[in-house]
């Protein structure tokens, strides 16, 4: 309650209508406000990071450069929100316009896949081998995560990563690691192996033995834990731990989407990408803080949005996954009342040349590329930032990964400049020192 108190109306704020209202003036123009945000705090927060490995071009997706020839084939389409445009094959998000914001001025110094997603998922450049930095799927879940769920707060859906442990807690330590489900499969008639295994006890086991051998186990791991500190026994014994939680609850069924009907899964898409969005939704909705979905395999390759050659054909058939899948999840997430308590961010490691290499392609480019924000309180329908007619450059209002990172944290009513402790005690921000929440977004 504080917390909506300190943000929407103060506490005398709330005294003055009350003594208005015993006076017989009335306030009913504030109710339905009240109404509505008294209605969120009740909510719990919640992150969507769908993370597009490779690095997807921006001048086919969501900044076309359709009187250029750096532009390509694609044409822009028109959105919900008259003077924005995107990508001919992305027809389903163009209706969304109305909740999303597109950032069209994204740059950084990082054009090598692992840098630029070290630095992308942490908020901090890569190359200070003294600190591990935590994912920033570990930051949020640590202060918006509830710690009496029975599922983790923080699960990382079919990633392929070019930076290993990258999505890691870094110092927070194992508490705070994520739950990884990966798959290997696009078969359509499958679940895309979007499950945990094993949470079932074996054949012949009954619950009374189940928790008996749990008891012998828990014996066992505290008598060791109290001769050891080593990090590798605490994160062995904190995956332990909420592996049971998971066996002995009902948690388990959140994973278990066949039991959502089939039309809506057709919609989502019947690929990794289409089940892990719609996974998302069903984790988000038993109160998972933070869930990340990678869009990383189409047609067998491995590496999505690299598109060093045959740019064209394989954007448009990444776009084809993500379109459905992602309008879906929104939607969904809408008609659940939950859209405007879960904050969805879309973006990779960097953007790809506007200019078109001799193989069809577009190779590494973190000078100015576009992300998304949409859901939450980010306040929709906006474009933020601009590059040149023929995209190699921003003309305004650069944007950085700090900004981005103190963006987020702000939607999520995560002060920025908070600090963590590393194992040494040192004082670690949040958000590297420097970065600004974009006002109009969270204003």
């Amino acid at each position: 309650m504080n917390s909506f108190f300190n943000r929407d109306y103060s506490r005398r704020d709330f005294a003055r209508i009350s003594a208005s209202s015993a006076l017989g003036v009335s306030f009913s123009g504030w109710l339905p406000t009240l109404a509505h945000a008294a209605k969120q705090q009740g909510k719990p927060r919640a992150c969507i990071v769908l993370w597009m490995t490779g690095g997807p071009a921006q001048t086919d997706t969501f900044d076309l450069k359709p009187n250029h020839q750096n532009g390509g084939p694609f044409k822009e389409i028109s959105t919900s929100v008259p003077g924005i445009k995107i990508s001919e094959h992305l027809p389903k998000l163009a209706k969304q316009m109305n909740d999303m914001a597109i950032i069209r001025s994204m740059n950084t110094t990082e054009g090598d896949h692992g840098r630029g997603t070290e630095l992308m998922l942490t908020g901090y450049r890569p190359g200070n081998a003294a600190i591990q930095y935590p994912s920033l799927g570990s930051l949020v879940s640590k202060e918006i995560g509830q710690s009496d769920n029975e599922l983790p707060n923080y699960v990382s859906l079919s990633t392929f990563q070019f930076a290993p442990n990258v999505n890691g807690a870094g110092f927070l330590g194992p508490r705070y690691a994520p739950l990884v489900v990966s798959g290997d499969s696009n078969d359509p008639q499958s679940r895309a192996n979007l499950s945990i295994d094993n949470l079932r006890p074996a054949n012949g086991v009954d619950p009374e033995s189940m928790n008996k051998r749990i008891e012998v186990l828990k014996y066992l791991q505290s008598g060791f834990a109290a001769q050891t500190t080593s990090e590798s026994a605490q994160s062995h014994s904190a995956n332990y731990d909420r592996a049971i939680k998971m066996v002995q609850s009902q948690a388990k069924h959140a994973f278990k989407l066949e039991q959502e009907p089939a039309e809506l899964r057709d919609r989502y898409g019947r690929n990794r990408f289409g089940q892990g969005c719609l996974l998302a939704r069903r984790l988000v909705e038993r109160g998972v803080a933070f869930v990340e979905v990678a869009l990383s395999q189409v047609n067998n390759n491995p590496v999505a949005w690299d598109t060093h050659g045959d740019n064209f054909t394989r954007v448009r058939e990444l776009s084809e996954v993500l379109d459905p899948a992602w309008s879906t999840l929104m939607d969904d997430l809408r008609e659940r009342g939950l859209l405007d308590s879960t904050l969805i961010v879309w973006m990779g490691e960097f953007g790809r040349t506007p200019i078109i290499n001799s193989n069809g392609g577009r190779d590494h480019f973190p000078g100015g590329w576009s992300t998304v924000l949409a859901g939450g309180p980010i306040k929709g329908g906006q474009v933020i930032g601009a590059t040149s007619e023929d995209g190699m450059e921003i003309v305004d209002r650069p944007v950085t990964t700090k900004d981005l990172f103190a963006t987020v944290c702000t939607a999520l009513d995560i002060d920025p400049e908070s600090e963590n402790y590393s194992r040494e005690g040192r004082p670690i921000r949040m958000i590297d020192e420097g970065g600004e929440a974009i006002e109009e977004l969270v204003g």
